[in-house]
């Protein structure tokens, strides 16, 4: 999938190695799973799950930050690679009649 519990990138190392970060956010599967769902749902976000992570870790930052502040969170992925997954666990993949109708109105319909 991407991501390995406890795991750090060697260039997210090497940034800790040389104190280069404020803070250090663990955020759990569970949420960046549900982050994830929330950025497709509410955002038109189709994020993979280590997304999921980056805006659930970016969203406690904001929590924390000083009024005014500006917080940057960049998703490393999409989707596509996780349709298999938990990530997609509870999703129909054919199209319910309310879906349908909606394709059909657009132009991809013909």
């Amino acid at each position: 999938q991407g991501w390995t519990p406890n795991f750090i990138a060697k260039v997210c190392e090497e940034g800790v190695s040389k104190q280069l970060h404020d803070d250090t956010l663990l955020i759990d599967g569970v949420d960046a799973v549900a982050m994830a769902m929330n950025l497709a749902r509410k955002e038109g976000i189709f994020s993979g799950i280590s997304g999921g992570a980056t805006v659930a870790a970016a969203v406690e930052v904001c929590k924390r930050a000083p009024p005014g502040s500006n917080v940057l969170a960049m998703i490393p992925d999409t989707a596509e690679r996780y349709m298999s997954t938990v990530l997609f666990e509870g999703i129909d993949p054919d199209m319910s009649p309310e879906e349908r109708d909606i394709f059909e109105s657009t132009p991809f319909a013909t």
